[in-house]
């Protein structure tokens, strides 16, 4: 039991340290945000596509949630570590000495690893969590319910996400969920006027 204390003090001093609560939160939003968008993309053209079958929906979205998670973390990944090791290489030069085994580097360490994760779970479990009811049509049997399913979990999440924003800004909540919640709307319109002008 002390050794996990232990372990959970010292991961609170490093996220104290090296500071992600504000790049976390900026990096989940961000990378939520995409994932949804894009899988309202991916929905509005299997919809407008007359695509039937729900297998392909889902192949697609999990296929885009997958890359996105895995283009999150790895980008976070390179550039939070070139960012981290840069910030060192200073507090080094104003020291006069090496830092690489210090709490501030460990902390920094932490700091890349944390946000990685961040950047790149954030879109792919948005992404999963918007096909979710592609997984269950053969329960209902008419895939346009799950289209119309899928958007709704997308808007409710793009509303929340907003709230979210709100309470960290201090902000009307209300207000920065609907604004939020116009942008999904507006890709969805995009969709369909964009195959009217075909």
């Amino acid at each position: 039991m002390v050794p996990r204390l232990a372990m959970l003090s010292k991961l609170e001093e490093y996220r104290r340290i090296s500071k992600i609560d504000e790049i976390g939160r900026r990096y989940f939003a961000m990378n939520a945000f995409d994932g949804i968008l894009t899988m309202i993309g991916v929905l509005m053209g299997g919809f407008i596509g007359g695509i039937k079958d729900s297998r392909i929906v889902l192949y697609t979205g999990m296929a885009t949630c997958v890359a996105m998670g895995v283009s999150g973390f790895w980008g976070a990944y390179v550039t939070e570590a070139a960012e981290r090791k840069h910030d060192m290489h200073e507090l080094e030069q104003a020291m006069l000495r090496d830092m690489s085994k210090t709490t501030q580097a460990r902390a920094a360490r932490f700091a890349v690893i944390v946000v990685s994760l961040i950047d790149g779970l954030s879109p792919l479990v948005a992404g999963i969590l918007v096909v979710l009811p592609f997984f269950f049509t053969h329960l209902w049997g008419d895939i346009t319910i799950s289209y119309i399913a899928s958007l709704a979990i997308a808007l409710v999440m793009l509303f929340v996400l907003g709230a979210f924003l709100a309470k960290v800004a201090k902000e009307n909540v209300f207000r920065s969920g609907i604004r939020m919640l116009i942008a999904g709307l507006v890709s969805v319109a995009l969709s369909f006027l964009l195959n009217l002008r075909k």
